[in-house]
């Protein structure tokens, strides 16, 4: 097994009042990690607590408040060693926001971004391809995100300028000075953030393997051929002035790209594939993703993959696990059973089981 970099893994978590688990300490190693045990004993929630080891809101994108265990209600907390000499401390205390602590210093949010590349799929994800296009906007900036840490600094920027700007349509605010100083913002960073995107896009493509065990996808934007440029993006906002008041939004935008897949080999669109090959498709694109950043950062990402494995057959379950090998770096896998995890050599294996509530782990 490829030994994992000393960089940019979590060598120990210690969860209170998370959800489930009202006191959890444990250590990690370079193996990879399995987890196991019923459902609702809290298996995922470990994963969503390394999720929001970086910038967002994590895997199940709750709010800090859906977080806090009950019945306590006293707030909850994540804390945890980066190797190789950080400290990251996470807290929310009711009716208040997360806040941030790296190294004992208060931080933003996206600072986590360069200290853990996380990747992570979750069953949410396998109607990836059939849903609206928001949440394929979010998989899409997520992986820009890994490979350029500052890209959520302008999707921050640009929604924030969005949502001043939907202020004044709503209000029928007609002064064009207002919405000119607006649009420049929005202009600069919607530049960014398309320009970005097609350089994380670019990468992924270049990392897929084509005659791997997971098929390869055929990735387009539906704003391939808007110019990522400030200006004509400025002159783009202004002349949607008239239409953007009618409906009291915008309209245009890079908060409107889609990401379109494909199943390459079969050339079908990912939406009319079967459940099984929308997952592959998914699994593809994330060690895709992988790969990719391993390549030019040297280092692999975190990976959390939650209930992957009971999707799979045996085949292209001993696929992802030589894979997983292979690339070296941290993963966490959850599975209802042992059994899962055969094919997964010197894995370190943890049980969670639920009794009255609380979520307890244990070595195994």
């Amino acid at each position: 097994m490829t030994a994992p970099s000393d960089t940019g893994r979590v060598t120990a978590l210690a969860l209170s009042h998370f959800r489930s688990h009202r006191q959890t300490r444990l250590t990690f190693d370079a193996r990879p990690v399995a987890i196991f045990g019923p459902n609702g004993a809290g298996k995922t929630n470990l994963l969503e607590a390394i999720s929001l080891l970086s910038p967002g809101r994590g895997m199940r994108r709750a709010a800090a408040e859906e977080i806090i265990r009950t019945p306590e209600a006293i707030g909850w907390r994540i804390a945890a060693q980066i190797a190789p000499d950080h400290e990251v401390e996470l807290r929310a205390e009711p009716g208040q926001p997360r806040t941030t602590r790296i190294d004992e210093k208060s931080a933003p949010q996206i600072a986590l971004a360069r200290l853990l590349r996380v990747l992570w799929l979750v069953p949410a994800m396998d109607r990836l391809w059939l849903e609206g296009a928001e949440g394929r906007r979010r998989f899409l900036d997520r992986i820009t995100l890994s490979f350029l840490p500052d890209h959520g600094e302008a999707v921050l920027r640009y929604e924030k300028a969005m949502r001043d700007r939907n202020r004044l349509l709503r209000d029928g605010v007609r002064d064009p000075h207002w919405f000119t100083a607006l649009e420049v913002q929005m202009a600069d960073a919607g530049a960014q953030i398309l320009a970005r995107r097609r350089e994380a896009l670019t990468r992924l493509r270049a990392a897929q393997q084509v005659d791997g065990p997971f098929p390869a996808a055929h990735l387009t934007l539906s704003d391939d051929d808007t110019p990522a440029d400030p200006q004509a993006l400025r002159d783009a906002f202004a002349t949607s002035r008239p239409r953007d008041m009618g409906a009291g939004r915008t309209l245009l935008g890079p908060h409107r790209t889609d990401l379109e897949a494909t199943y390459a080999a079969k050339d079908m669109a990912a939406r009319l594939c079967s459940t099984g090959e929308q997952k592959a498709l998914l699994i593809s694109l994330v060690l895709a993703n992988t790969r990719a950043l391993k390549a030019e950062t040297g280092t692999a990402p975190i990976l959390l993959l939650d209930e992957v494995a009971a999707h799979l057959d045996a085949t292209r379950r001993a696929a992802l696990y030589a894979e997983l090998t292979a690339l070296g770096g941290q993963v966490f896998l959850t599975g209802t059973g042992p059994e899962l995890f055969d094919d997964l050599a010197g894995a370190h294996r943890l049980e969670v089981t639920e009794t009255g509530g609380e979520s307890r782990v244990s070595s195994v």
